[in-house]
């Protein structure tokens, strides 16, 4: 234990950032520069919520548990994705190893996930309101409950609908940054978790390379610079790092389609639409961007399972229990098969083998309702030459106070043109780490040496 008050921190989580996107990014290329810069590790995988428990604890996901943004509730057998509680990390958390070292260390956490629970001072995460009518209006979770109205005076409404959708972009970010401006200025947390998505957004709609993705970084790469200059004149030592990088892919793999051919995954139907059977299928898988879990009910199906995907194009590698092992993700969550797309694909969640017995949460932005990740709701439907005339309709039902269906995601997965989740090919295609302090890093940072090197940049290592 110390007596001696730790360096503040600013740690931000710039989704997506690679060295080859810190070109364009010319003042958090300086911060390394004048600072220190090395390559970061990930995990497999590489998703945002396995990605930042790995940097709060230390450890891989086959002990902290989080195999992917979501995963197949045996217990309830519901798939469930982007959950909020803490409680589902185990292990021991940065904030509790520094409150061993100097106790009464204060932690903001800004939109990091698993926020809701955690036993951090100051939280600030995305939390819609759930009307009893079926609407969903944006709001955001604080604690303690009195920021909530202290940062919607001075900042407006959390941008629920810039944050993620087919209208997601940098007010998002930029209400997220100028949150933790606030909370920097009047509460002055020993520790500042900032999550930053906007690269997330482009990147995926259009691939690494192209220009309007360059833009996306030279953006907020602005919107940055008020937080960092803040951030030296507080003395606090920031650091940057990033869960993944974003590949070219141009093949969506339709992962459930092949096993419901072979007739392992069942469906129920109602109302002519098609809903995934979990509790009934032998197999279906959990998408997961590059990554899918694949779960099999019956031991004897295993080899069959296999079979199925061994054969199906755009399938890197298929882990069992060895593989799980051996990338640390042999947990009870996981499949009993984990499927890693190759480098230019990604696995679809879809089930249904006609558009027209698609369930009508498949062209809304619901990522609740949805067994697997859905990028297509990046963008609304290109096929569909009326799609800005129903979403203006919808919005007018909304303003009315009326019920609507926003309905204007394609269910051809097409346009998606970035994904990630796989480990990267080469060190430059991967995540990066940047810190304003000379020498504070170097070489190659491991995910799961984050949070040493946290707790060292502070003084409490």
């Amino acid at each position: 234990m110390t007596t001696t008050r730790p360096t503040p921190l600013l740690v931000l989580d710039v989704v997506g950032l690679t060295p080859a996107l810190l070109e364009h990014m010319p003042r958090l290329k300086a911060l390394g520069a004048s600072g220190s810069r090395a390559g970061l590790g990930t995990v497999l995988p590489a998703v945002t919520c396995a990605a930042q428990s790995t940097f709060l604890t230390g450890t891989l996901p086959a002990e902290h548990g989080i195999v992917g943004n979501g995963w197949y509730f045996r217990e309830l057998g519901e798939v469930l994705l982007w959950r909020q509680h803490n409680r589902l990390v185990a292990g021991d958390k940065l904030w509790d190893a520094a409150r061993r070292a100097y106790p009464g260390y204060t932690v903001a956490n800004v939109c990091w996930w698993y926020a809701m629970g955690a036993d951090t001072d100051f939280t600030v995460t995305p939390r819609p309101v759930y009307y009893a009518d079926g609407r969903k209006e944006p709001d955001c979770y604080t604690r303690p409950p009195g920021l909530h109205d202290e940062l919607q005076a001075e900042l407006g409404t959390f941008p629920l609908f810039r944050f993620w959708g087919p209208t997601a972009d940098l007010v998002s970010s930029q209400w997220i940054i100028d949150a933790t401006r606030h909370l920097n200025r009047t509460r002055h947390p020993d520790l500042t978790l900032c999550y930053v998505p906007h690269l997330d957004y482009d990147l995926q709609r259009f691939g690494p390379g192209d220009p309007r993705s360059i833009r996306a970084a030279a953006d907020l790469d602005t919107a940055l610079a008020p937080l960092l200059d803040e951030a030296e004149a507080e003395g606090r030592t920031v650091v940057v790092l990033s869960e993944y990088g974003i590949s070219e892919v141009s093949r969506p793999v339709d992962i459930n389609r092949a096993l419901r051919h072979a007739g392992y995954l069942e469906v129920h139907t109602q109302d002519g639409m098609e809903y995934l059977d979990t509790m009934a299928s032998r197999a279906f898988a959990v998408a997961d961007h590059q990554l899918a879990h694949v779960y099999v009910r019956r031991p004897g199906d295993l080899a069959g399972v296999r079979e199925v995907l061994d054969d199906l194009a755009g399938v890197g590698e298929l882990l069992g229990d060895e593989g799980k092992k051996q990338h640390g993700l042999d947990h009870p969550r996981s499949g009993e098969l984990v499927a890693v797309a190759e480098q230019d694909a990604w696995f679809t969640y879809y089930y249904w083998l006609d558009d027209a017995s698609a369930p009508d949460f498949a062209q809304l932005v619901e990522i609740h309702r949805k067994p697997g990740y859905d990028p297509a709701e990046l963008f609304m439907d290109p096929l569909d030459p009326y799609v800005k005339a129903r979403a203006v309709g919808a919005l007018a039902r909304k303003k009315l106070g009326m019920r609507y269906r926003m309905a204007v995601v394609p269910l051809d997965p097409a346009p998606v043109r970035g994904s990630h989740g796989r480990l990267p090919a080469r060190p430059e295609d991967g995540p990066v780490l940047l810190c304003s302090r000379p020498g504070g890093v170097a070489g190659t940072v491991a995910a799961t040496e984050v949070k040493s090197l946290l707790l060292r940049l502070a003084g409490l290592g």
